[in-house]
């Protein structure tokens, strides 16, 4: 074998280390939920910007998880949507209150306004 096939060789199994440990890191970022982003991915494998976005095998691979991604929500994101959703519901309920508190004191408006309407014709009788 030649030093040209040998070297050949040598860089062929090198950018299979590099593909093989990148695909790795993009599972392990799948499985730990963690949003999958390219300055991510170069700092856990080593490899550089360029590979991530020239190499159409990890790019593909890339593309995937992202799209798999789609429907994880970050985890502090999450925690904001229940915060959220604490308020909302705590808000919702003062509406509630509000509302059945509008509602008796628009029957107590009602019936002072009989009252005094009561009051104006029976005035009015005696004159």
């Amino acid at each position: 074998m030649s030093k040209y096939d040998r070297m050949i060789e040598v860089n062929k199994k090198r950018s299979e280390e590099k593909i093989t440990a990148a695909k790795a890191a993009i599972r392990r970022m799948l499985e730990d939920e963690e949003r999958v982003s390219i300055p991510r991915l170069m700092q856990m494998t080593g490899l550089s910007r360029g590979f991530f976005y020239k190499n159409p095998e990890i790019r593909s691979e890339i593309n995937r998880a992202l799209e798999q991604q789609a429907g994880v929500i970050d985890p502090r994101r999450n925690i904001l949507d229940k915060a959220m959703d604490s308020r909302i519901e705590l808000l919702q309920r003062q509406v509630a209150d509000l509302k059945r508190e509008n509602e008796s004191l628009r029957k107590e408006n009602q019936k002072l306004r009989k009252s005094q309407e009561k009051k104006d014709r029976n005035i009015l009788k005696m004159l």
